[in-house]
């Protein structure tokens, strides 16, 4: 039986001021489900959206909101808190709680427990988006992830106020990777060496040009990350992108679908590879020495194939027990997903529809899984909108149990 992360971790929520505070309750409750126990401050502001009975209830745990309390400090003051935690959670965190956290401030039981701490703390940013974007909230935040402080979110979308933009509070999912990610891995993709592949690939025109997409490698990183977390070994072959290099990961940087080839075979034996990248189908079969002029007139190019990586993986001699594929289709998705299926010899597919611009560079992602069922039979299941980093973790736990099995 696999042991979760969270097994008798002592967790200390701070719940602040918000509307995103009734996702605090749910947080709880997952934190329960994966063995962890949850102790609660809840600051005045909180109190307005959710109440102390509620957070008790779900917690069976004392709810502290009080720093002037002698019955609290006598049976658990603000220093012993956090220092019988293994974690501090700010969910939702306020520009106002960020702000006294930036600048040492202390005048009540939340912000005074939280410049006590001696034990990691994670942020879930919640708040208008103009709050977020204010020069302040984010010179505050820049100076909290300077002293070590983690953070996931906020994520962007519609808000309470009926107005749209950054500074939504993170999906509980996402919020768990996060702690997962800090407190520690499963451990049930143990011994397991995943391969993967992020990002888009480049094709050279000429010294200066290329033809490429719009991939931002957030899918495919965040992938390599969940894997890692629970606990396999992780080989991930990126293409050019801005996103940082996951943790624990070893990361090879390519430009080229060929040269993306060429890694994932280097890096073979597998036992899964996972083709999230956004491979060029073509190349420039003429690559110019030098940069290609306009004054002669609209030059042609000539194009070839690039390698198909997913369908060479899947059929090679050391191919990976389990092949996952990813297809980003703007018309007939089901349809053409299924003949992807069927055609690249992958066992899982997931297939997203890309034609509304919202999926490459975006921080969500809504998908068809798809596998096949018995005699190749293709069946599938829809995926919501989620972040990116919920999705990971929901792929890299059907790869745990498939593992399992």
């Amino acid at each position: 039986m696999i042991t979760s992360p969270l097994q008798g971790r002592v967790i200390l929520l701070v719940i602040s001021g918000g509307i995103a505070a009734y996702k605090s309750l749910d947080l709880i409750r997952r934190l329960r489900e994966q063995g962890a126990r949850v102790r609660c401050i809840l600051t005045k502001g909180g109190a307005e959206f959710v109440t102390a009975l509620s957070v008790a209830a779900l917690s069976e745990e004392k709810v502290y909101t009080d720093l002037w309390s002698l019955t609290d400090e006598q049976e658990m003051g603000h220093i012993r808190l956090v220092r019988e935690s293994d974690l501090i959670i700010v969910a939702p965190a306020s520009a106002n709680i960020i702000a006294k956290l930036a600048h040492g401030l202390a005048d009540d039981l939340a912000s005074t427990a939280l410049l006590a701490a001696n034990k990691p703390i994670l942020l879930a940013p919640a708040m208008n988006h103009a709050m977020w974007d204010n020069p302040a909230t984010q010179h505050n935040i820049a100076m909290l992830k300077q002293r070590g402080f983690h953070q996931a979110g906020p994520n962007e979308g519609a808000m309470a106020c009926n107005e749209t933009g950054m500074g939504r509070m993170a999906d509980v999912p996402e919020i768990m990777a996060a702690i997962t990610d800090i407190l520690g891995k499963p451990g049930d993709l143990s011994g397991k060496h995943a391969l993967v592949t992020s990002g888009p690939t480049y094709e050279p025109v000429d010294p200066v040009r290329f033809i490429g997409n719009r991939s931002s490698g957030k899918q495919g990183h965040a992938i390599a990350a969940a894997l890692a977390a629970r606990g396999a070994s992780v080989t991930l072959v990126s293409g050019p992108v801005s996103e940082p290099d996951p943790k624990g990961v070893k990361i090879i940087h390519v430009e080229t679908a060929e040269q993306m080839l060429g890694a994932c075979l280097q890096a073979l034996p597998a036992d899964l590879f996972i083709a999230c990248a956004a491979v060029a189908d073509w190349r420039v079969a003429d690559y110019s020495e030098q940069k290609i002029k306009k004054d002669g007139g609209v030059s042609t190019l000539a194009l070839e194939p690039n390698p198909d990586i997913l369908a060479t993986i899947a059929a090679h001699h050391l191919r990976p027990k389990l092949v996952v594929g990813f297809a980003a289709e703007t018309d007939n998705l089901m349809e053409n997903a299924k003949k992807k299926l069927a055609q690249k010899g992958c066992d899982w597919l997931l297939a997203n529809d890309v034609s509304n611009g919202a999926v490459f560079g975006a921080d969500e992602n809504s998908v068809w899984f798809m596998h096949r069922g018995a005699g190749d039979h293709a069946e599938y299941e829809h995926w919501p909108p989620q972040s990116k980093t919920a999705l990971a973790q929901a792929l890299a736990e059907k790869i745990a149990e498939y593992f399992k099995e």
